[in-house]
């Protein structure tokens, strides 16, 4: 009876934990449906956090909202860095090689008696190679050293901002903590819309001084959230590193 009265009285946060688990399950796996799983976590947790004074949360889940969108786009497309400036370098240039080599390739062919088999099976090849290209999407990347510097500027800037609000304008019960959490999250979630591999190691630290916190607010369900978080965060550091070029 008591489990049941519990559950009716947090069943948005036993849903948005459901849901976040999903998320950080599918980010594991690079799985661009975890976008829109995304936007459906992060609208039940404005709910949450507002109720539990979390302010700088809830707006965090607003950006969520955002990026969500955003990274769905950038995932589809590959907008990556590294694929930009390869895509520049390669130009007309790279494409005259590739009809230059796989001409090469026909005429290897051709005289080892392949003839117009030979040919258009490695006209068949390079139509694969080029769908694969163009269809793969946004691939994994490590961070830059700009980048990081910039990602670190922009921490500190969201974490002293965020500090004084909450201090001046919200009864938040731990103003420093909750501004902590939130900046390194804000710059954590770009990085996973970038597809950078060493967003893993700022969501281990936020995830584990986020269950901290919620411990002291009372939000059990998230608390354990966030543990599981935690440690999928340990399992998406293997799973992305096998796939980085």
């Amino acid at each position: 009876m008591i489990v049941s009265n519990w559950i009716s009285d947090n069943y948005i946060e036993i849903f948005g934990a459901i849901t976040g688990i999903i998320y950080v399950f599918l980010e594991i796996r690079q799985n661009i449906w975890l976008w829109p799983v995304g936007l459906v976590t992060s609208a039940v947790y404005i709910m949450v956090f507002y109720t539990s004074k979390f302010y700088a949360d809830m707006s965090l889940q607003g950006y969520y909202l955002v990026i969500s969108a955003v990274g769905w786009y950038w995932w589809r497309r590959g907008l990556g860095e590294g694929q930009r400036a390869q895509g520049k370098k390669q130009g007309a240039k790279g494409a005259l090689e590739q009809w230059r080599k796989d001409s090469k390739e026909e005429e290897v062919k051709g005289r080892d008696g392949e003839g117009e088999k030979g040919r258009g099976g490695a006209l068949e090849t390079g139509d694969r190679r080029t769908e694969t290209e163009e269809t793969r999407g946004l691939v994994v990347s490590r961070l830059k050293l700009k980048t990081g510097l910039i990602m670190g500027a922009v921490f500190v800037f969201f974490y002293f901002v965020m500090w004084l609000v909450l201090t001046e304008l919200t009864d938040s019960p731990v103003p420093e903590w909750d501004a902590f959490i939130t900046s390194l999250s804000i710059v954590a979630t770009w990085m996973l819309a970038r597809k950078i591999y060493e967003h893993w190691y700022l969501w281990i630290i936020v995830n584990f001084v986020s269950a901290v916190l919620f411990v002291i607010r009372g939000l059990y369900p998230t608390v354990i959230l966030y543990l599981i978080y935690g440690i999928m965060s340990f399992a998406g550091l293997v799973e992305w590193k096998k796939t980085i070029n």
